[in-house]
């Protein structure tokens, strides 16, 4: 990670985008790097809307609305940088064509009228999309499939429950709170939830207990997933209160423990200097050319601060300060343009970039308004129950 860390260090703000109404920024997606002609980027904000900017600018060029409750994630496709998928607590995927900002999009997807969302992905080969859905009665929840290619002409009128593939019932009893596709396997798929359990499944196997190849026991609430290692073949999981696992799944039917790194509370594993304060983490992700995992924590003021991520422990490299001023809740590191973007409950997107000097874009008026609308930062902190399973991390 020699080149990147040299280039972490010493990142600095480029770009800032404020916004203009009091609304917290709740994730962002980006072009797969196959289809990085395009120079859309796709965040989702707390008042159910999609906003589209510009890769380069930051600057807003459209934005979709339909919703109507809040979205649990925006993810481009893989294979074309024309298609977005959001998903929702409204008990709906859908679908947008970027070329049209305000349309209605271009499909909707329902299961049972009871099932409400809070965590989704879509299949490397775009083929297949999964929501996990909120605990629907005592110990009930989904995760419910759809064919991606079944589109509805017109959106709404359509099929309620056009492209719907079926359900897995039985691997999770509370709220289904991450839902992670291998990058290059279209058929496995990682889901955790709030009964602290994290499972992963090879959809080729046919149902539900076949597919269901290994259970790990995070003993929490899952925040985030993230596929990792040389050859994807390892899943860091993060929880609502801090923790950190890493496994290694690449043989579930081995007798050896998937346990590479665990830690009830991650916070402990690294000491940042000038006694700064490390009070959350926002997520992992995999830096495939430096084969390391990147850690993104923060501070509830809005400082950030890059950590490597190894089975060894967390190293600290950077803070980036003077940024946001709130908690930050998304990030993703464009390899493309080689820049960090960075979104949070301040409603600001920022981009990072190497030695940049700051350029203004948009509004630069106190934030305080949004600060004091303390939307909850975790949405999903219940105490996490235990099920018996034969594969236990």
């Amino acid at each position: 990670m020699d080149a990147l860390e040299d280039t972490f260090r010493t990142l600095s703000i480029t770009r800032r985008l404020q916004p203009s109404e009091a609304t917290y920024i709740l994730d962002l997606s980006l072009p797969s790097c196959a289809s990085s002609e395009s120079d859309s980027l796709a965040v989702c904000c707390s008042n159910y809307s999609v906003h589209l900017h510009s890769r380069e600018t930051l600057r807003q060029v459209g934005e979709f609305q339909g919703h109507t409750a809040p979205l649990c994630g925006v993810r481009f496709s893989h294979l074309s940088p024309h298609l977005l998928f959001t998903g929702s607590a409204d008990g709906t995927l859908r679908s947008w064509d970027v070329r049209q900002p305000g349309s209605n999009a271009t499909q909707v997807l329902r299961s049972d009228s009871t099932h409400l969302y809070c965590s989704f992905d879509v299949s490397c080969n775009d083929r297949v999309l999964c929501a996990g859905t909120e605990q629907v009665e005592k110990e009930e929840s989904f995760l419910v499939f759809w064919d991606a290619r079944m589109v509805q002409d017109g959106g709404e009128s359509g099929s309620k429950m056009g492209g719907l593939l079926g359900v897995f019932s039985e691997s999770h009893c509370d709220d289904i709170t991450a839902v992670k596709f291998h990058p290059q396997q279209a058929d496995r798929l990682a889901s955790g939830a709030t009964d602290g359990l994290v499972n992963v499944f090879d959809l080729s196997l046919g149902g539900e207990d076949d597919a269901l190849v290994t259970t790990c026991n995070c003993d929490s609430t899952t925040s985030s997933l993230c596929w990792t290692g040389k050859y994807f073949d390892q899943l860091l999981c993060l929880t609502h209160d801090e923790g950190l696992h890493l496994w290694d799944v690449a043989r579930p039917e081995s007798d050896d423990t998937l346990t590479i790194l665990s830690s009830a509370d991650a916070r402990t594993l690294v000491q940042l200097p000038n006694q700064a304060s490390l009070e959350y983490f926002v997520g992992g992700s995999w830096m495939s050319d430096e084969e390391r995992i990147l850690l993104v924590g923060g501070s509830n003021n809005g400082k950030l601060h890059l950590l490597d991520c190894s089975g060894s422990g967390l190293k600290f490299i950077k803070s980036l300060n003077g940024g946001h001023s709130a908690t930050v809740r998304c990030f993703q590191w464009d390899a493309v343009a080689h820049c960090l973007l960075t979104g949070g409950e301040d409603g600001q997107l920022l981009q990072w970039k190497a030695g940049a000097e700051e350029i203004s874009v948009g509004k630069k008026d106190s934030l305080k308004s949004i600060s004091s609308m303390q939307l909850k930062t975790k949405a999903h902190r219940k105490q996490a129950t235990k099920k018996d399973r034969s594969k236990l991390a």
